[in-house]
C-alpha cells in the first residue's frame, strides 16, 4: 500500500549537488521543496503545512541553529534533521538541546536519508502495520505450547508476554487487535484457573516442587542480600500488577539495574493473606496455629479490607530469625498511606547510613482500586485498564516515591521491590450464597455454609487444604475465578451494575496472582 505522500522542506546552500538524493525522495514518495538558505525555510513553514525540515548547520546568512530555534518557534512539532560537515561533539549536543530529531554528518548518501526520513516520518505506521502479523505468529506460538503440559514458568512466561503487548497496543489504535488479544488474555486466564485449580493445593503441600510463593519472597529474594552485608530496601507496593510494574519500570532505568521476576501470590489474593504470608513466611493457618494472637487481630474483624496487617514487624523479625538471619539494628519498618506519609519517609530514608534492612509498604495502588471503584470521577479519569495503567504511570512519575527511589540509589543500597497481589477488572456477575455474617469481599468470601456457582468460582469446603484456618466447622471460603465478581441473589441486578468494570482482588486470576518482584541495583 502506497503511503500518503509526505511534504518536506530541504534547506542547505548546496541544494543543486543534492539533486540524485532529491529525486531518490520523490521516487519514494516524498513531495521535496528545495531551498537554499534559512530564511526561505522559515518563509515556506509559515505559510504551509509541511512534515519534515532537512537542515543544513552550515549556511551562510542565517546557520542552521538559529533556522532550527525560529522554526521551532514557531511550530514546536515539525520535526527537522540536522545535517553537517561538522563532527564536532558540542556541535551536536546544542543541537539536540535545540530538540532537533535527527543528527546526520556529511556525506550522506540517498539511501542515509530516506532512513532517516523513515524513522522520522513513519516508524510509526511501519510498525502499526506490522503489529497484526508479529502478534498472531507469536501468539500462535504460544498456543501450540498450550496443547502440551504447562509448568508454572510457563504460565508466568505467557502472563508477562500478554503484559507486555498490554503495553505495545495501548500506543495505537487498532481496536480488532485489541479486541483479539482480549479475547486471548480471557481464554488464557480461563485456562489458567482450570491449572490453579488441579495445581494449587499440591504447591502448598509439596513445597519442594512447587513454584516460588508468597511465602517464599523474603527466603528468596531479600535475606541473601542480608547475608552478603548489603544494605537492603524491602519495598512492598500494596496490589501492584505486573503490567503496572512495566509503566513504572521505565523511570527507575536511570538509577537501577533492573532484574525482572515474579511470583505466585497466595490465596486468597488479598492483604490479609497475602501480604502477612510475604512477611512471616507462613500460611495463613501456620500463622494461626504459631502466632494466634497475631491471627486474632487480623481475622477477628469482619472488614477484610481495614487496617488488618498490624503486625507485619514482627512478623518479618520472626521470619529473619527462623531463616537464621541476623541483623543489627533490626529491621526498621515504614508503612505510608499518605502524599505527607510518602514526604516524612522520604526524610527518614534520607537520615539512614547503611541500615542493614528497612522494610516499606505503599498502599496507595490498592487505595486507587478501591477509590476507583467507589468514585464516579474515577472511573472518568480512567475508564479501562489502559488508563489505569498510565493514571499509575503518572502517579508514580509525579510522587515523592520516585524521589525515594533516588536517595536509596545514591544510598548505594539494593531494593527487592514487589507487592502482595494484584487486581483483576470484574466483568461478569456470578451468584454468592450467604448469611449476614459473611465477609464483604467482591471476589472472596469467607462464613459459614457458603455455596456459589462453581463454574465461576471455587468453594474451599476443607480450608485446610488451602491452608486457610477456620473459626468452626462449618466454616469456608469460595473464590472466584477470571473476572467474575460475587453478587447476591437480593438486589442482584443492582449490585451487578453498581460493581461492573470495578477492580477488585481476592480470586483466582493471573492478574491477581502472578505479580512482580524485581530487585533494583543502584547504577555507580
Amino acid at each position: 500500500m502506497k503511503l500518503q505522500s509526505k511534504r518536506i522542506i530541504w534547506a542547505d546552500d548546496e541544494i543543486d549537488q543534492l539533486k540524485a538524493h532529491i529525486h531518490f525522495l520523490k521516487a519514494k514518495g516524498y513531495d521535496v521543496t528545495p531551498v537554499t538558505n534559512g530564511d526561505d525555510a522559515i518563509a515556506l513553514v509559515e505559510q504551509n503545512r509541511y512534515d519534515l525540515v532537512l537542515l543544513d548547520e552550515m549556511m551562510p546568512g542565517k546557520d542552521g541553529l538559529t533556522t532550527l530555534t525560529e522554526i521551532k518557534n514557531y511550530d514546536p512539532n515539525i520535526p527537522i534533521i540536522m545535517i553537517t560537515k561538522n563532527e564536532e561533539e558540542h556541535l551536536m549536543d546544542e543541537a539536540i538541546g535545540k530538540r532537533i530529531d535527527d543528527y546526520l554528518t556529511k556525506p550522506v548518501n540517498p539511501s542515509q536519508i530516506l532512513s532517516a526520513c523513515k524513522r522520522t516520518l513513519e516508524s510509526r505506521t511501519i510498525r502499526e502495520n506490522r503489529l497484526g502479523q508479529d502478534y498472531a505468529r507469536e501468539f500462535a506460538q504460544w498456543q501450540a505450547r498450550r496443547m502440551g503440559p504447562m509448568t508454572p514458568e510457563d504460565w508466568i512466561a505467557l502472563y508477562h508476554w500478554l503484559c507486555e503487548w498490554d503495553v505495545e497496543l495501548d500506543h495505537y489504535k487498532d481496536s480488532d487487535l485489541k479486541t483479539m488479544h482480549q479475547s486471548n488474555l480471557n481464554e488464557s486466564n480461563h485456562e489458567f484457573c482450570r491449572y490453579i485449580e488441579r495445581h494449587y493445593t499440591g504447591w502448598i503441600h509439596q513445597r519442594e516442587t512447587s513454584p516460588t510463593l508468597s511465602v517464599d519472597v523474603v527466603k528468596k529474594y531479600v535475606a541473601p542480600h542480608l547475608r552478603h552485608g548489603k544494605p537492603t530496601y524491602f519495598i512492598v507496593m500494596d496490589c501492584m500488577r505486573y503490567d503496572q510494574w512495566l509503566m513504572i519500570e521505565p523511570l527507575l532505568n536511570p538509577y537501577f539495574s533492573i532484574e525482572r521476576d515474579s511470583y505466585y501470590s497466595i490465596l486468597p489474593t488479598a492483604t490479609p493473606y497475602s501480604r502477612n504470608a510475604l512477611f512471616s513466611g507462613l500460611f495463613p493457618l501456620e500463622i494461626a496455629e504459631k502466632y494466634p494472637h497475631y491471627w486474632y487481630g487480623i481475622n477477628g474483624n469482619r472488614d477484610e479490607e481495614g487496617s488488618k496487617n498490624r503486625h507485619e514487624r514482627q512478623l518479618l523479625e520472626r521470619q529473619l530469625a527462623d531463616l537464621e538471619v541476623k541483623i543489627n539494628p533490626l529491621p526498621k519498618y515504614i508503612k505510608v498511606f499518605t502524599t505527607e506519609e510518602s514526604q516524612e519517609a522520604n526524610r527518614t530514608v534520607a537520615s539512614f547510613d547503611r541500615m542493614p534492612l528497612v522494610a516499606m509498604v505503599f498502599n496507595f495502588m490498592d487505595i486507587l482500586v478501591h477509590t476507583r471503584s467507589e468514585l464516579e470521577v474515577m472511573r472518568e479519569i480512567a475508564p479501562d485498564e489502559a488508563a489505569f495503567r498510565a493514571l499509575t504511570r503518572a502517579w508514580f512519575e509525579h510522587s515523592p516515591v520516585r524521589e525515594m527511589f533516588q536517595i536509596i540509589a545514591s544510598q548505594g543500597a539494593t531494593v527487592v521491590l514487589t507487592t502482595d497481589h494484584g487486581s483483576v477488572m470484574g466483568r461478569r456477575a456470578t451468584t454468592a450464597y450467604g448469611n449476614r455474617d459473611t465477609s464483604t469481599s467482591l471476589r472472596y468470601k469467607y462464613g459459614n455454609n457458603l455455596n456459589c456457582d462453581q463454574k465461576d468460582a471455587v468453594k474451599i469446603t476443607n480450608p485446610t487444604d488451602y491452608m486457610l484456618p477456620a473459626t468452626s466447622k462449618s466454616m469456608n471460603y469460595i473464590l472466584a475465578k477470571e473476572d467474575y465478581y460475587f453478587v447476591y441473589p437480593t438486589n442482584y441486578s443492582e449490585y451487578k451494575r453498581q460493581y461492573a468494570d470495578s477492580f477488585h482482588h481476592g480470586g483466582i486470576s493471573m492478574e491477581e496472582m502472578i505479580v512482580p518482584v524485581v530487585t533494583l541495583h543502584p547504577k555507580p
